[in-house]
């Protein structure tokens, strides 16, 4: 019987040129817009499937700010002057911050999975915001008459509600993006900021079943906008540990950067856990060569010494455009890595299966 690697993107496409401009000239939520999110949906689906990958997603085109405030854009009840995210090269992203209460999400994202499935046979995920990031929106001082607990149990709620309709809709895996979990690291290195954002994502997954938490997965990088990041220079060391104590089924572990990618593998054997899918990053969307099936066969071979090949999978390092307006890295470019991905964990099933792997 063949082992079957599984392999599965984390989620965004750079957008088509023409949705970018017509986001940064109008409403995205304008209904003449529809016909352009259409289009880039469906050529995106189209590019994912011919690049032979078993689960694919819509590119987050409807995502039409950023990956974290998709949810919440246009609330009346902010304003823009929240959290900054700096990154390495210089320039920074900017969240909304929560002016009054009640916290409510504008959009849920069934809403880009529902779309995305109408169009497509192969299996679909659907990322979504983590709480913790979510919880950057409330300010230091406290809002009057809307506590900061009364927002944590709205937020918990709304996320809960949003990844309930993703799995009742048939996703393929949620998958909860965790980026500031590193970071948090970078602006608090004694661990006390981490540890209350894994208490609070654990808060929301402590409401889902054993069964739903199979199909329920979290991702960490250390960012990804305009080929830079946010906190790679964070050692995996002082996160990974904190990581596996979320209570979901699924990892999905940035890995293809590392320069010491043997001492990261060997840290996450020390710290899964027997019910865990460890999926690692074997693809760098922030470098552009374009990295080749056996290159990728390679590493998965020698990330098989150390995690349990029925607990391996595989996946991109981060999203190609989290950030909708990031264009340094094309469409094509990005089509081309996945498939350089699918390929190349193929070939290492089949190495695996012949057991020839470690002679």
């Amino acid at each position: 019987m063949m082992t079957i690697i599984p392999t599965e993107p984390i989620g965004s496409i750079p957008r088509p040129p023409e949705l970018i401009e017509a986001f940064a000239n109008g409403d995205p939520m304008d209904p003449k817009l529809e016909s352009l999110y259409d289009i880039a949906i469906r050529d995106t689906i189209q590019r994912f499937e011919a690049t032979g990958s078993p689960v694919i997603t819509d590119g987050e085109q409807r995502k039409y700010h950023n990956f974290i405030t998709y949810c919440v854009d246009g609330l009346e009840n902010t304003t823009p002057d929240g959290f900054i995210i700096p990154f390495e090269a210089g320039h920074h992203r900017r969240m909304p911050q929560l002016a009054s209460g009640p916290f409510r999400y504008r959009i849920y994202a069934d809403r880009f999975l529902e779309k995305a499935m109408r169009y497509t046979r192969v299996p679909v995920k659907q990322a979504v915001i983590s709480p913790s990031a979510l919880s950057l929106m409330y300010p230091a001082e406290e809002i009057p008459r809307y506590s900061r607990a009364e927002f944590i149990d709205d937020l918990i709620r709304e996320h809960e509600t949003e990844v309930r309709r993703c799995l009742d809709k048939g996703a393929h895996k949620v998958q909860i993006d965790f980026t500031e979990g590193r970071l948090a690291l970078k602006l608090d290195p004694t661990g006390r900021l981490l540890n209350s954002f894994i208490d609070l994502n654990n808060l929301a997954l402590s409401r889902f079943t054993s069964a739903e938490l199979t199909r329920i997965g979290i991702h960490t990088c250390p960012g990804s906008d305009r080929d830079s990041t946010h906190s790679a220079d964070v050692d995996y060391a002082e996160l990974l540990p904190s990581l596996f104590q979320l209570k979901a089924g699924n990892f999905y572990i940035s890995l293809a950067r590392e320069r010491d990618y043997v001492r990261v593998l060997k840290i996450i054997r020390a710290h899964m856990k027997p019910d865990h899918r460890i999926f690692i990053g074997v693809v760098d969307p922030i470098n552009p060569q374009i990295e080749n099936p056996e290159q990728i066969r390679d590493r998965i071979l020698e990330a098989a010494g150390y995690i349990p090949i029925d607990q391996l999978g595989t996946t991109d390092d981060c999203g190609f455009s989290p950030f909708c307006d990031d264009t340094s890295t094309s469409r094509d470019t990005a089509f081309e890595k996945i498939q350089a991905r699918v390929l190349g964990t193929a070939l290492a099933s089949r190495v695996l299966t012949s057991g020839q792997h470690g002679r």
